[in-house]
């Protein structure tokens, strides 16, 4: 009796497999799309690297996670500028993916034999900042790239921005420049002088190392070339103001 049961016990086909494989898949590459759609009509209220962060300090107390929410028009444009300058001068024009740079870091990587620098846009370090881990592998590459794809499909320019300028890392525990102003000068965003907008975008590249309250000398040598690099950006900031005064998402 018990044999005639087993024989009968349904068992998966090959084709079930499959059939739950492709769902499988179909998911994992529709996941993104719905977030990126979320994060176009919602402001996040919390990030898997900020997760990530207070697991990292499981053996010492975890800094208080600072992150407070600020919308485009409240972020003063001198931050907004040299984030460009800084970071990625041809925002306006790429689509997520600046080719010219990725190619001068591999011509430099291989005139001087050692691995190639970033070449990260603003779009790319967003979906690492929002959907993300830090650090180095294919496997967080490739994900970046599929999120940044979709971004700039459906979110504009003037939301990758605002999104970035709020989630990114700026401190242990700091994220965001509103969060940045409170927690390095004690200043609300609209108190913020120049120098300090730079200052702030200055230690962008290791916001845990580089303290903008106390900058070492690399700092402020980082400090002044970003900012004078800002001052002859006027084909940028002309961009910048009309990216502003548009609405919407």
């Amino acid at each position: 009796m018990s044999r005639g049961r087993a024989a009968q016990k349904p068992k998966f086909s090959r084709r079930k497999w499959l059939r739950w494989i492709g769902l499988g898949i179909l998911f994992a590459l529709a996941l993104p799309v719905l977030q990126v759609i979320c994060v176009r009509f919602i402001d996040p209220p919390v990030t898997p690297l900020m997760f990530l962060r207070r697991l990292e300090s499981r053996t010492t107390p975890a800094p208080p996670r600072q992150y407070a929410w600020a919308p485009i028009h409240a972020i003063p444009q001198p931050f907004l500028l040299h984030v460009l300058v800084a970071e990625d001068q041809r925002f306006f024009e790429h689509r997520g993916f600046d080719w010219k740079e990725i190619h001068k870091a591999r011509q430099q990587a291989e005139g001087s034999g050692k691995a190639a620098r970033g070449a990260s846009t603003i779009s790319m370090q967003c979906a690492r900042s929002l959907f993300l881990w830090q650090g180095r592998s294919w496997v967080r590459k490739g994900l970046e790239t599929y999120y940044t794809f979709w971004m700039e499909t459906l979110l504009s320019k003037r939301r990758i921005l605002e999104l970035y300028a709020n989630v990114i890392e700026m401190g242990d525990g700091i994220y965001g420049v509103k969060a940045a102003a409170r927690a390095h000068y004690g200043q609300s965003l609209e108190d913020l002088t120049r120098d300090r907008c730079v200052m702030l975008v200055a230690i962008l590249p290791n916001p845990r190392k580089w303290n903008p309250a106390r900058p070492d000398d690399h700092l402020l040598m980082r400090h002044a070339r970003i900012l004078r690099r800002g001052t002859e950006a006027a084909p940028l900031t002309v961009k910048l103001r009309a990216l502003l005064s548009r609405r919407g998402s």
